[in-house]
């Protein structure tokens, strides 16, 4: 922690393979680059056909430096996986999910002497889940962080532009930053709302660049042209890119400093490599 700042650096949907080796990549030198104190990574696409996460990729992306992983509408699709979120509170279901679901949609980390309380919650606008208002369960999750930390950040999981905006205007001053996540596609339009809550739409993926949102294109164009079902698979050919943003947060009141959007390219990944492989 310098000057009572912490910096969070967040990680856009991982997609597959491609996503977690680039992670495993380039996260070393993002961290040493931006000074960073703690990272939260959306792993909900990181199994090997981009839905769903394993134990054993929780394990590999802790490995690298994750602190927090959150989620979204693919969080169930590995079975294994449930007695995982059972029994532990670093990787994150949405907390508008059903109570009874396996896991919690809101956790704590500490880096550098600092809790950093993380909230994940999933939006209504066009998603086929019937849950209930993330609203309320945002703000309900909050009220339960605000005794602990003053530094909270909300991923919110979501096609609407508009749900994901009001969310961050909704907690504008309660929160230190209402990032977007889902779309796959990072936005510019990053700012500090006048409360001091930092926001930007999407803040993207990591995967192949010349896929749809990290599958292959050609069967996702054919399903759309015919509205016959497509298989979708992962776009394992390179180039291949990797999204996010960093955020400086004022470690006495919550507010945010900075935000800002971190980019990376690669030509080549080596894909072979035996840590890759799921388990």
């Amino acid at each position: 922690m310098r000057d009572n700042c912490v910096k969070i650096l967040c990680v856009g949907d991982l997609m597959g393979t491609p996503g977690r080796a680039m992670f495993k990549k380039h996260i070393r030198s993002l961290k040493e680059k931006y000074n960073i104190d703690g990272i939260i990574v959306n792993g909900e696409n990181t199994a090997h056909d981009g839905r769903g996460i394993t134990p054993a990729i929780v394990d590999f992306l802790k490995r690298y430096g994750a602190n927090i992983i959150t989620s979204g509408n693919h969080i169930f699709s590995k079975r294994d996986i449930y007695n995982y979120l059972s029994t532990h509170k670093d990787l994150l279901r949405p907390a508008n999910f059903p109570a009874s679901s396996p896991g919690v949609g809101v956790s704590t980390f500490t880096v550098a002497g600092v809790t950093v309380g993380v909230v994940n919650v999933q939006g209504r606008v066009f998603m086929r889940e019937l849950l209930s208002c993330p609203f309320k369960a945002a703000e309900s999750a909050v009220m339960f962080l605000k005794p602990q930390t003053n530094c909270i950040i909300v991923d919110m999981h979501a096609e609407a532009t508009s749900e994901k905006m009001g969310l961050a205007y909704f907690l504008d001053g309660q929160v230190s930053c209402v990032y977007g996540t889902h779309t796959h596609v990072q936005t510019a339009d990053e700012r500090i709302l006048a409360a001091g809550t930092a926001y930007i739409t999407d803040i993207g993926m990591g995967g192949a660049i010349d896929s749809m949102i990290g599958m292959k294109r050609h069967a996702i164009i054919h399903n759309l042209l015919t509205q016959m079902p497509s298989k979708f698979e992962v776009e394992l050919e390179g180039p291949y890119h990797m999204h996010g943003i960093v955020l400086s947060i004022d470690t006495k009141t919550g507010k945010a400093r900075t935000i800002e959007r971190f980019k990376v390219i690669d030509e080549y990944l080596d894909l072979s490599d035996p840590e890759l492989k799921e388990k």
